[in-house]
């Protein structure tokens, strides 16, 4: 039987990465219920700005966030490229619209530095950290954080 490395530092992680607003961000994919591009949106009346509305996924509500708008950058441009990042948070469906999707990348906790105040015009407080590869700088996002209010 192999011994299990336990030390947090040295674990992998591995982050769905996808563009908002110009930027490239990350989520950890444990956090991530299901990528979709369903965008039959009900709005809400009296929502936040950010809010595009809810939909409705196999009977249960998913409310849709415009990330971009959340995170302070431009507003997601709506076509065929856009999808839908479903999370959870505190038993709730939430839906991060966002323009693309790109790769899945493998990291180690120790490899995410400390974000910058402000990661290319977005709020600094919505990212864990920065994770540089050889070609791209992926700003790691705090997903309580985001989904706050």
């Amino acid at each position: 039987m192999t011994e299990m490395n336990t030390d947090s530092t040295s674990k992998d992680i591995e982050f769905a990465t996808f563009y908002v607003g110009g930027a490239l961000c990350g989520i950890d994919i444990l956090n991530i219920q299901e990528i979709n591009k369903n965008f039959e949106i009900t709005k809400v009346p009296q929502a936040s700005d950010y809010v595009e509305g809810i939909l409705n996924l196999r009977g249960r509500i998913v409310t849709i966030i415009d990330l971009g708008k959340k995170l302070g950058l431009e507003p997601v441009n709506k076509d065929k490229d856009n999808r839908n990042i479903i999370v959870n948070s505190d038993d709730e469906h939430i839906g991060l619209l966002v323009n693309s999707i790109s790769d899945v990348v493998l990291a180690q906790k120790k490899d995410i530095e400390p974000a910058p105040s402000n990661i290319g015009g977005a709020k600094g407080k919505f990212f864990q950290g920065v994770l540089k590869t050889e070609t791209q700088l992926i700003g790691i996002l705090d997903i309580d954080e985001v989904l706050k209010d």
